[in-house]
């Protein structure tokens, strides 16, 4: 008594559906439970996940600044090397400007 392949193809088709409705419903029971928790004690993002950078209010310039690499000595600017580069530098060998 062996199973043809197409009923065994049917079977696992069967059955991938089913542990994807189970997957789902079992996600949003967690979801209402994480929620409900959340809302019990007042939890944050940063409780739940410390160590972890908040996404709203972060910009990649908050992260942080870059070192000026170039400085005019007339003027006493400094540019950092990215960018378009200044008017008092453009054009220019760079070297005599390197801060040190």
């Amino acid at each position: 008594m062996s199973t043809s392949y197409k009923e065994l193809l049917a079977q696992r088709e069967a059955l991938e559906q089913a542990i994807a409705k189970a997957r789902q419903n079992e996600i949003s029971a967690a979801v209402s439970k994480v929620r409900e928790l959340v809302a019990e004690y007042g939890l944050t993002a940063q409780d739940v996940f410390p160590g972890r950078a908040a996404k709203s209010g972060t910009t990649k310039a908050a992260a942080g600044k870059v070192a000026a690499k170039y400085r005019d000595p007339a003027t006493g600017q400094t540019w950092t090397g990215r960018g378009k580069a200044p008017k008092w530098i453009e054009g220019k060998d760079r070297t005599p400007f390197v801060i040190a």
